[in-house]
């Protein structure tokens, strides 16, 4: 028998996905968390064979959560669900040695297997988002214009992000329309979308 814990903060999907590990004869959901901090201490209790987490948790990030609980408890494997696939979040989830990666419209007999391959220590990607990571390869901000675009991305105008960040405002615009013309945006709404998209912030 596989024991599952499942890290999901919205209910009915909590509870479809529930409900579908459990029409499985192999598989038992043996708890269910619904924020990042809780997954550690759960697990810990629980000794579950395979971690499912979202990757948009409140309080901790997923990806964040389960590096944690790879460090805590070795012997839970992890399997990254997400709604929107990002190329980025999945090498993100890839450097924090997580074992398998599904985006959450996979058809359900899809996650039944990941949940065995990924038990029995197996790598289980999605095609399409490997295809996707291949594509955005390597993010081209430095550390600097990505910091900068994330507080960008987050409403502050260039004088509070100079101010925060300990730089001129001119400065901050020039770091802007780097990361503008390094992502071949438009302008700045258009390089944070295709930043995020991109898993490069």
């Amino acid at each position: 028998m596989i024991r599952v814990m499942l890290a999901e903060d919205m209910h009915m999907i909590r509870a479809a996905l529930t409900a579908l590990l459990r029409l499985e004869p192999d598989i038992e959901v043996v708890a269910e968390v619904t924020r990042g901090d809780e997954i550690v201490p759960v697990a810990l209790r629980h000794r579950p064979d395979v971690a499912i987490v979202d990757i948009d948790l409140p309080v901790l990030d997923g990806i964040t959560a389960a590096a944690s609980l790879r460090g805590e408890l070795p012997s839970c494997r992890i399997l990254v669900l997400t709604a929107l696939g990002r190329p980025g979040q999945l090498r993100r989830a890839l450097e924090a040695g997580i074992q398998a990666f599904l985006v959450k419209d996979a058809p359900g007999e899809r996650l039944a297997d990941a949940v065995r391959r990924t038990a029995a220590g197996l790598r289980v990607l999605d095609p399409e988002l490997v295809a996707s990571a291949l594509q955005y390869g390597e993010s081209p901000l430095t550390p600097r214009e990505a910091t900068v675009l994330r507080e960008a991305a987050r409403g502050a105008s260039a004088e509070d992000i100079s101010a925060r960040l300990h730089l001129s405002a001119g400065t901050v615009r020039n770091y802007l329309t780097s990361a503008i013309t390094k992502t071949g945006a438009r302008n700045k709404i258009d390089a944070i979308r295709i930043a995020e998209d991109a898993g490069w912030l």
